[in-house]
């Protein structure tokens, strides 16, 4: 009989890091947003943070930092851990459709600390959004040090676009992440706790 942790502490202190800091980020991103707006909306002045567009910069940038060193200690750990490996491939298009099949008649088995294929494919999606919008901020952030990456993303106005459209990839993700913990509530204790599963004989059981 052996016991494995479902959720290694490295994950879930890099994923409750990474949550906190991804809403001081949209808070105060929309703060900063409304200073000068991409479109013909503005957001709730009680949905930013900062105050003010000094307050919100500030904030921004400060947090970025605590999520980019985070982002970063959590890729490591993912490669040499070799937890990408293990739980996040595959990725075939033939899982996805099953998978996604199943899900839209909500007949998707789940096994707690098994990725489906659509979990998988969101989370490799949702990291490419987290590289993308890193790298549009830079170029937001310093359009002239980094005039090369600025113009790489079509200059500083398209830059805009690109960070908010990342953004808003981002925060897709998490709503239909915290749709299917509403959907899955049982799936949220062991991203506190860690979870355990026992395997004897060949077979898994869950504690």
């Amino acid at each position: 009989m052996k016991k494995i942790r479902i959720h290694p502490w490295p994950v879930r202190l890099t994923h409750w890091i990474n949550a906190l800091g991804m809403v001081c980020m949209f808070m105060s991103g929309w703060g900063i947003y409304n200073a000068s707006p991409l479109f013909r909306f503005s957001f709730a002045k009680d949905l930013t943070l900062g105050g003010w567009l000094g307050g919100a910069l500030a904030w921004h940038f400060a947090v970025m930092w605590l999520l980019l060193i985070n982002g970063v200690l959590y890729v490591l750990y993912g490669v040499f851990s070799r937890h990408f490996k293990h739980d996040l491939l595959p990725v075939s298009p033939k899982a996805i459709k099953r998978d996604l099949s199943d899900a839209l008649r909500f007949r998707l088995k789940h096994e707690k600390g098994v990725y489906n294929a659509v979990q998988r494919l969101m989370y490799w999606l949702v990291l490419a959004a987290g590289v993308l919008i890193v790298i549009s901020g830079l170029a937001i952030w310093k359009p002239v040090q980094l005039q090369a990456l600025t113009a790489v993303l079509g200059g500083y106005d398209l830059a805009r676009f690109v960070h908010f459209g990342a953004m808003g990839a981002i925060g897709a993700f998490t709503v239909v992440h915290l749709t299917l913990v509403l959907l899955v509530p049982k799936t949220l204790l062991p991203m506190i706790t860690g979870g355990v599963k026992t395997v004897q004989s060949g077979r898994v059981e869950h504690d």
